[in-house]
């Protein structure tokens, strides 16, 4: 395969999740199986909650090494989803429920009910809004910071998403591939829902190899559009959070 053997690191594809850091504050959406080799290499020595978008184990199976950022920091992690998603982690970590012992990971679990928010350590708070938005039948759950908007697992936004998106400058947005899915957007169809909501920058995640490689896919994107990439890192001002 082209993408598997490239030698360009924007085509190593981990599961898709993203790192906020905002006033202080160190924030990440999901936790995939790739969780812990993604916070080693982005060298995250402090976590103060994880926002999860669903329960599918491509988001979710890293949550068992939330147990080194317990052992640093000697508490529990706050992880906030719908609650639907915290009843299926009850059950999928059903040991760390069940038996709860020094050495198992400490979860903290908050249901998201509207928009909630978090303290800064540098003072204030940050408000994060839940967006609903749906993968295939199911509801998945994706997030506005500000200007920030992160939408991953999705084919299909109803118009109260549309409406909550109104003026972001940065839109993280699903794109599986370049075939028709029945629970992604594939790249035509997310072009055409990101041209809709507007944004000033929008990138798509969550990309199979099928997309093809980063060089040829993506000087075809119309302005302001970009394939994501493992390690992409963009800057918000902290004023318009």
């Amino acid at each position: 395969c082209a993408v598997c053997c490239s030698p360009d690191e924007r085509d190593d594809r981990l599961r898709p999740s993203v790192r906020l850091e905002i006033g202080g504050l160190t924030v990440v959406i999901d936790a995939g199986p790739d969780f812990r080799r993604q916070m080693l290499r982005a060298a995250v020595s402090h976590l103060d909650a994880v926002l999860l978008t669903h329960h599918h184990a491509d988001h979710i199976f890293g949550l068992d090494d939330l147990r080194a950022f317990n052992f640093r920091q000697k508490q529990a992690i706050p992880i906030y989803a719908r609650e639907p998603v915290l009843a299926d982690l009850r059950t999928t970590f059903r040991y760390v429920f069940d038996n709860p012992h020094p050495g198992l990971p400490e979860f903290d679990l908050r249901p998201v009910t509207g928009p909630f928010s978090l303290p800064l350590p540098t003072g204030g708070s940050l408000t994060i809004t839940p967006i609903d938005v749906f993968h295939g039948r199911m509801p998945v759950t994706g997030y506005r910071i500000g200007p920030f908007a992160y939408l991953t697992d999705t084919n299909r936004l109803p118009e109260p998403a549309f409406e909550a998106l109104v003026g972001i400058d940065t839109l993280v947005l699903d794109a599986l591939h370049q075939r028709p899915h029945p629970t992604h957007f594939s790249l035509e169809e997310a072009v055409a829902v990101a041209r809709r909501i507007g944004a000033r920058q929008t990138f798509f995640t969550h990309m199979s190899h099928h997309m093809g490689r980063h060089a040829e896919v993506n000087p075809t994107l119309p302005g302001g559009m970009s394939l994501a990439h493992d390690g992409l890192t963009f800057t918000l001002p902290l004023s318009t959070c």
